[in-house]
C-alpha cells in the first residue's frame, strides 16, 4: 500500500480538499471531509495494489521498482487479491454514507483507479488519464456537498489534470531508460528533449486553470498571491529537474505536495478573510 511513502496520498488529498473547500464556500461538514480524508487514504491505497499486480512482470526490469514485494516474492497474488478485496469494502463503507451523486460517481472513480495501470500499454499520455483518476475526488467533493457537478468543478478538474501531467513526468523521467526498454508509454518518452519544456507549459495552464477558478468565484488577494508563489515553486523545480538527473526529477516530482498545500492555504485564507 506503501503507507511508507505518503506523497501519493498528499497528491491526491490536496485537490480534493480545494474541492470541498471551493463547493462548501470555506465551511464543509466535518463528516464529509473525514470521509473523504479517510477514503483518499484508502483508495490510494487500493490503487497501489493495483498498480503492483498490473506491472509484476514489469516491475522487476524497472530500477526502482526491482525490489517491490510482488517482484521479490514477499507478497503472493492471492494476498494481494484479499488486500485490494478488503480495501474496495472499506472504501465502500465510506462512501454509502454519502448522498446517491457521489456513490454513483464513486463506480467511475474505481473504474479509473483500476483501468489506469493498463493505459501505460498504449495511450501515448498516461499522465492525463492519472490525472482524471487522481482528480475525480473533485466532482466527487462537489457532489456530496451541492449535490451536482458544476462547470467550476470540471475547471479545477482540467486543472489537475495539467498539473499531474506536469508533475508525473518529472516522475517519469526517472524511469526513462527503462521504460523505453520495455516500451513503455510515458509523456517523458513523448515529449523527448522538449520535455523541460513541455512541464512549465503544463503547469502555466494549471495556474491559469486556478486563476480563473479564483476570477469567476471572486476570490481575494490572498488567493492569487497564493498562486504566485506556486509559480515560484515551479522556477524551483525547474531548477531541480533541468539536467534530468534522476535525483533531482524525484525531488522535483516529491515538492508538488507544496504546491498543492499552497493553493490550498490560499482557498482557507480567502474563505477567512471574506467570511
Amino acid at each position: 500500500m506503501r503507507l511508507n511513502q505518503p506523497i501519493g496520498i498528499l497528491l491526491l488529498l490536496w485537490p480534493t480538499l480545494w474541492a470541498l473547500w471551493l463547493s462548501s464556500g470555506g465551511s464543509p461538514q466535518s463528516k464529509i471531509v473525514f470521509i473523504f480524508v479517510c477514503g483518499v487514504i484508502v483508495m490510494r491505497s487500493a490503487g497501489c495494489v493495483i498498480n503492483d499486480l498490473a506491472d509484476k512482470n514489469f516491475d522487476g526490469h524497472v530500477e526502482r521498482t526491482k525490489k517491490r514485494p510482488m517482484v521479490t516474492g514477499e507478497i503472493t497474488l492471492l494476498s494481494a487479491v484479499s488486500l485490494l478485496s478488503f480495501l474496495l469494502v472499506l472504501a465502500t463503507g465510506l462512501v454509502l454514507h454519502l448522498n446517491y451523486l457521489t456513490i454513483k460517481l464513486s463506480l467511475i472513480a474505481i473504474f479509473l483507479a483500476a483501468t489506469y495501470p493498463f493505459t501505460k500499454r498504449f495511450f501515448i499520455m498516461p499522465q492525463a488519464y492519472l490525472g482524471v483518476a487522481f482528480g475525480f475526488g473533485i466532482p466527487m467533493a462537489y457532489a456530496s456537498t451541492v449535490n451536482n457537478v458544476p462547470f467550476e468543478a470540471f475547471i479545477v478538474l482540467m486543472a489537475n489534470v495539467f498539473w499531474t501531467i506536469a508533475y508525473d513526468t518529472q516522475y517519469a523521467m526517472v524511469d526513462r531508460d527503462d521504460d523505453r526498454n520495455l516500451n513503455i508509454k510515458t509523456s517523458a518518452l513523448l515529449f523527448g528533449d522538449k520535455d523541460i519544456l513541455m512541464i512549465p507549459c503544463f503547469q502555466v495552464l494549471f495556474l491559469a486553470c486556478m486563476g480563473y477558478v479564483g476570477w469567476i468565484k471572486q476570490m481575494g488577494s490572498p488567493y492569487f498571491y497564493c498562486l504566485v508563489l506556486c509559480f515560484a515553486w515551479f522556477i524551483l523545480q525547474y531548477r531541480m529537474f533541468r539536467t534530468r538527473e534522476r535525483e533531482g526529477c524525484f525531488s522535483s516530482f516529491k515538492s508538488n505536495h507544496w504546491v498543492g498545500a499552497t493553493i490550498f492555504f490560499g482557498i482557507v485564507l480567502d474563505a477567512s478573510l471574506t467570511s
